[in-house]
């Protein structure tokens, strides 16, 4: 390839592209405020050009705490055209969260909404060594870029990689600590291209993006594929039910991604009847599997759901149930993506299974990730060789079609996004009178699961739920917040001192059944 070029799956060329063919074709509606094709290529490709005048350029990482934007999709497609990581960090996230994942990402920029700046400062007033920091827009970093930290003069001049990282997502896995998912241009590539063979999208389509940019389904589930095929992408930055059935309406939204929560939401509230007669004709569902009578539901008011399955660590597209296909398999997750590939494993044994199975899920494709950042040991208990461990359980049935049986991990999700108990864990033992704590997920009707807290008072100390919960919500994002504490007077463990998580959710579940009697 020659050295003057960015390589051929490179994320920033579509932008160029696109803007070449339909320059006044609206790129994105943000609350009203409308920008071109041609528009968006400029702001964005003059950002690139000041960032690397500033010092910044490949192998760095820029991250960002703002709400779903035009200035920060101008941000991604400059981050992108210059060859620096994007690291969109959630502003749902406690101080104490966000300054954590600042110090693990070691970003040499960083880019805020005015309205974070509360939060924001508060986390960057944690470091030892803050990195320089602006505001989004046209007023802010668009204005002027803030020269890196080290004094580094201009980034040398090199063409953009398909192996350069473009993203780097910070996820809940299993253990205490998020991890940062490093994600190439390629991966974003093949992943979008795999996305556009089971959901198709045209300059046509007006794609409705409602999920936070700080998830990778915010870009790479229908958002980035409308961009390449030149749609129009209808930003909002909160889920409000009566909200997006009015903008489906109004905006003539004919596609959109919701996680199953967002669904329910959507066709209790009294407006939905209405949306039979819009023009949606694409609904993708993604971070849990949708129950089938709430698919059912839906098809029967003229909207049949298309259900996928993935992983931040897969970018994320692995599997597909196409909505022609619901009420055949109900509860299923569908079959392979295209480019994707994918076996069940015996988790015990390692060893593939033919046919009809029950074992972990294992993936291989040019999507799967590029590793965790700073984390090669956490990068290779997830490999095994080219393959993508997803650590979830999976039956595949006789026609090939996949359902999720179980998490090998101990994550659960609520409303759409994945909680580690081991995090959430770890933040409630920071209160001087919780000696032990374990937590579990629960089935929730509205949020999918919610968790409960098992906690060990310390010797003498008095400690009541009102307090663990306050002290919860100090620290840790409201969705990771337990609904419920128990107070225990030791945690189950095994022989070999590891927590039985099994017996927790068992009684998490009694519990919450008695409760549920006692109010009917």
């Amino acid at each position: 390839m020659n050295g003057d070029l960015d390589g051929a799956h490179t994320i920033g060329r579509w932008l160029t592209d696109r803007a070449g063919g339909t320059p006044d074709r609206t790129a994105i509606d943000d609350r009203g405020v409308r920008i071109g094709y041609g528009d968006l290529e400029a702001r964005a490709r003059e950002l690139a050009a000041s960032l690397r005048r500033a010092g910044y350029g490949p192998g760095d990482r820029l991250a960002t705490i703002t709400g779903n934007s035009i200035d920060h999709v101008v941000v991604f497609f400059a981050c992108a055209k210059a060859g620096i990581a994007m690291v969109p960090l959630s502003w749902r996230l406690s101080s104490r969260e966000l300054s954590e994942a600042l110090v693990h990402a070691a970003p040499a920029l960083v880019a805020i909404e005015d309205e974070y700046l509360g939060v924001a400062n508060d986390a960057l007033a944690r470091l030892d060594a803050p990195p320089p920091t602006t505001l989004l827009g046209t007023t802010g970093i668009e204005a002027a870029v803030p020269r890196r930290g080290d004094g580094r003069d201009a980034a040398p001049a090199r063409a953009v990689r398909d192996d350069d990282p473009l993203l780097v997502i910070y996820t809940s896995g299993s253990e205490a600590a998020p991890k940062g998912v490093v994600l190439t241009h390629a991966n974003c590539f093949w992943n979008n291209l795999a996305l556009a063979g089971v959901a198709q999208l045209t300059t046509e389509d007006i794609v409705l993006a409602v999920l936070p940019q700080f998830h990778v389904a915010a870009w790479n589930c229908q958002p980035l594929l409308a961009w390449w095929a030149g749609a129009t992408v209808v930003l909002e930055r909160s889920f409000q039910p009566r909200r997006v059935l009015q903008l489906l309406a109004e905006r003539g939204v004919t596609a959109m991604m919701g996680v199953p929560t967002q669904y329910r939401l959507l066709i209790d509230d009294p407006g939905f009847a209405a949306l039979a007669r819009g023009r949606l004709r694409q609904a993708l569902v993604g971070g849990a599997t949708i129950p089938p009578a709430l698919a059912a539901r839906w098809a029967d008011a003229g909207v049949p759901l298309t259900q996928g399955y993935g992983l931040t660590e897969a970018a994320p597209n692995v599997l597909c149930l196409p909505a022609s296909e619901s009420r055949a398999h109900p509860g299923a997750a569908g079959r392979p993506d295209p480019h994707v590939d994918v076996r069940v494993v015996d988790p015990d044994s390692g060893l593939e299974l033919g046919g009809e199975a029950t074992g972990e899920l294992w993936v291989r494709g040019p999507s799967v990730f590029a590793g965790y950042l700073h984390d090669a040991e956490a990068t290779a208990r997830a490999m095994a060789g080219p393959w993508l461990r997803t650590g979830d359980i999976v039956h595949r049935d006789r026609d090939g079609v996949f359902r999720i049986v179980d998490r090998r991990k101990d994550i659960f999700i609520s409303g759409g996004e994945n909680v580690a108990p081991a995090e959430v864990e770890r933040a409630l033992l920071l209160h001087p009178a919780i000696a032990d704590a374990a937590v579990v997920g629960v089935p929730d009707d509205v949020w999918g699961e919610r968790g409960v807290a098992f906690v060990v008072r310390a010797e003498g100390a008095a400690l009541g739920t009102d307090e663990v919960l306050a002290h919860a919500r100090a620290e840790l994002a409201s969705f990771k917040v337990p609904v419920r504490v128990a107070f225990v007077d030791e945690l189950p463990r095994s022989t070999i001192e590891k927590l039985a998580r099994s017996r927790l959710r068992a009684r998490a579940a009694d519990m919450v059944r008695g409760s549920a009697r006692e109010h009917s």
